[in-house]
């Protein structure tokens, strides 16, 4: 399906029922300066496929910082507190649909520097097992362009702005 096709279909009145989600998102960047991207998939619609970073939905009631950490522990296996997260580096609200709902996400971004990590996915969650395919640490310029989808789309612009922000742990 191209994007022209899923903005036609997303048009269609039966997909209006918009749920609001929150949700916190982390840039994970290694010593040499490469962010670690996950792959996967929509199961309501299979072949759309993307790049994205660690995070998701936080839980009723949860911190964005405490459910950054979380997501992150989840689907990478690294372990920080939501201190070592500090304030998130950037904000926006999307819509997306995903497994034939749609979504009006506000989502926080986290920077976090690590000298080195070997992820570890034993934590993902029975969505992550079925739709998480893959993971790779991107450059910049990489990212900047790959004809894969990548979500954020900006995420290069993102990367350079928020690049000398935080020391590694």
């Amino acid at each position: 399906m191209t994007d022209a096709q899923e903005r036609v279909e997303l048009a269609d009145p039966a997909s209006r029922s918009v749920r609001a989600r929150r949700a916190a998102r982390v840039l994970l960047i290694d010593s040499a300066d490469r962010v670690l991207l996950l792959h996967g998939h929509d199961p309501g619609r299979p072949g759309h496929r993307y790049w994205f970073t660690p995070g998701g939905g936080l839980q009723p009631g949860e911190e964005f910082a405490a459910g950054a950490a979380r997501e992150l522990a989840e689907e990478t296996g690294l372990q920080v507190s939501a201190a070592d997260l500090g304030e998130p580096v950037w904000q926006e609200i999307v819509e997306f649909p995903f497994d034939g709902q749609r979504y009006r996400q506000e989502q926080r971004f986290f920077l976090l520097r690590v000298a080195d990590w070997q992820v570890d996915t034993s934590g993902f969650d029975e969505i992550e097992r079925r739709t998480i395919d893959a993971h790779r640490w991107w450059t910049r310029g990489e990212l900047a362009v790959t004809p894969q989808r990548v979500y954020p789309p900006d995420l290069s612009v993102l990367l350079r702005r928020v690049s000398e922000q935080v020391e590694p742990c």
